[in-house]
């Protein structure tokens, strides 16, 4: 049991490093063993990649062909990609390639308008932000019962049901009959905002893709030789507008 105590580490006295003698202050700071460690891993490193890409240089074919060998430049000791020669394509084929831009635009547009409708109509954009609010006015006889009056009381029903657009039984009802989802849970009311929230998100999509083909479009009238005046600039929310002159049709 001595023998166990004895070799207890709390009872072992702690070593610490050296530090930099006086003498041999002007050598700057004493490299400690956690330095040394950051070093050496540091050089092994390095040691490690050079000899990786060394081997890789040497396995290398040398009949080996890529394209960004013929479709690049040198530059300053920098590879540099050539430009595209603008005319290697004709007008006609560009008018195709827009027009083929504006059919895929549009099918993914109507492809949201759907999903849009089919969420509408699970929700009704009840209590949704966007939407309108309505307005229901209560006619009075006198300026008396426009102070006192109760909206409660007026709709038979109880206050904390007064601002719902939906579901607002009457008293009766609530004493007589059970509602389903009376008192909405807040489970059920997180599930229906992350949906109104959802459909939010696809109708500016929609939005943007309509944004999306007009652009494309107007890039596509732009490439006939017809003279035109630019009438509004291009702005993220809408397309560039431009006034052609007329052409008489033979």
């Amino acid at each position: 049991m001595s023998s166990f105590r004895k070799a207890l580490k709390s009872r072992q006295k702690q070593h610490h490093e050296r530090s930099q003698p006086v003498f041999r202050k002007h050598l700057g700071l004493l490299e400690k063993k956690k330095d040394y460690k950051l070093r050496a891993d540091d050089y092994h490193k390095k040691q490690n990649t050079l000899a990786a890409l060394r081997k890789k240089a040497l396995d290398k074919n040398p009949d080996e062909f890529y394209f960004n060998m013929i479709s690049s430049n040198l530059e300053d000791g920098v590879h540099v990609a050539k430009k595209n020669n603008e005319e290697e394509m004709t007008e006609e084929q560009k008018k195709v390639m827009r027009t083929q831009d504006i059919k895929y635009v549009e099918m993914k547009r109507l492809a949201e308008a759907k999903k849009i409708e089919r969420l509408k109509g699970e929700l009704h954009l009840l209590d949704a932000h966007r939407k309108q609010q309505n307005n229901h006015t209560f006619f009075v006889e006198s300026k008396e019962e426009v102070h006192s009056f109760d909206l409660a009381n007026h709709l038979n029903t109880a206050p904390e049901l007064v601002d719902r657009v939906y579901n607002r039984p009457t008293l009766e009802t609530l004493e007589t009959k059970i509602i389903q989802g009376a008192a909405e849970p807040h489970s059920l009311a997180k599930m229906r905002k992350h949906r109104y929230k959802i459909l939010a998100q696809r109708i500016d999509r929609e939005k943007k893709m309509y944004v999306i083909a007009q652009k494309i479009q107007t890039r596509k009238d732009l490439q006939d030789k017809n003279k035109k005046v630019k009438v509004k600039q291009e702005t993220p929310n809408s397309a560039a507008i431009y006034k052609f002159k007329a052409k008489r049709k033979r």
